[in-house]
């Protein structure tokens, strides 16, 4: 199927005003999207957060990916999300731990955060290598991908192999010139909405607080990132302003720009042919990223 097709389909199934049913139509994903049968999902307790083991068959035993869904914050699940994260364990032949973090409002920022560093951190308990661990995550995902990393660095922890960030939101001021030039082509994501997603999220917090706003932090000694973006998003200036300040902070940071894409359009798999080439391309830098031929990092405390 073609982008043309997606964006009928998105046209003809509106998204709700009302919180609640905004987290219904998301959740209602997984009737569409199905796990590949040859990945197994086991549900699991980190802590007291529910999460899921998507286990492909054949998939490395010590090759890990932490996946944090998308949302905005406020909406997304596992039962959202469960087939792209397990999409990505399969083409990158590593198992994926899919946590089900706080949301906003009712448990507004650092909560999230909170819960992706627990996940992390569940997983060294578990005996995974950091070095061999890949914190991945699309849109709000993506932000809280590179906030993970940021608050292990400062803690002095040892870093995960590198930081997957699809379409990430990672500037809550919402002031990217392109919500303006990318507003008549994003089907998804407008300014207002997740302007509105962002004061539920921050309560009272600054927007530019960096570990809320991973674009206002310093980037310095993060791991290798893989970014991708559509051209076609609100979003697209978050994603390039990350790749800039990251290889300014010498960070390796590979960014990929998607003629004529949406936001995550990763998630459209069986719609959308590039939605799985985008999976593949994540699947490659995995496998690379995880080989040790680099050695893990630590942060500075």
């Amino acid at each position: 199927m073609s982008i043309q097709v997606v964006r009928a389909h998105l046209a003809k199934h509106p998204a709700p005003d009302a919180l609640d049913a905004k987290r219904d139509q998301y959740d209602k994903a997984e009737r569409f999207f199905k796990v590949p049968p040859d990945v197994a999902v086991e549900p699991v307790k980190v802590e007291e957060m529910a999460a899921e083991w998507l286990r492909p068959a054949g998939a490395r035993a010590d090759a890990t990916v932490l996946y944090l869904h998308g949302g905005g914050y406020a909406i997304g699940s596992p039962r959202s999300h469960r087939h792209l994260a397990a999409a990505i364990a399969k083409a990158s032949g590593a198992q994926a731990l899919l946590i089900d973090y706080r949301r906003a409002p009712e448990q507004p920022f650092p909560a999230a955060v909170e819960d992706a560093v627990a996940g992390y951190r569940w997983l060294l308990e578990q005996g995974r290598t950091a070095g061999r661990i890949v914190v991945a995550g699309d849109s709000a995902g993506g932000g809280l991908t590179m906030a993970t990393l940021l608050s292990l660095r400062d803690a002095g922890a040892t870093l995960p192999a590198a930081g997957v960030c699809i379409s990430p939101w990672v500037d809550l001021t919402c002031s990217g010139e392109s919500y303006q030039t990318k507003a008549a082509s994003d089907p998804i994501v407008t300014r207002e909405s997740v302007a509105r997603m962002a004061s539920w999220y921050l309560a009272d917090a600054d927007p530019r607080t960096p570990l809320a706003s991973p674009l206002h932090a310093d980037l310095r000694g993060l791991p290798p990132l893989l970014i991708h973006v559509g051209s076609d998003e609100v979003l697209l200036d978050d994603a390039r302003q990350l790749a800039a300040r990251a290889r300014a902070a010498g960070v390796e940071a590979t960014l990929d720009v998607w003629p004529e894409m949406i936001h995550v359009w990763h998630w459209f798999l069986g719609m959308l042919a590039e939605a799985q080439r985008a999976v593949d391309r994540i699947g490659e830098f995995i496998r690379s990223t995880t080989s040790f031929t680099t050695a893990p990092t630590r942060g500075s405390a």
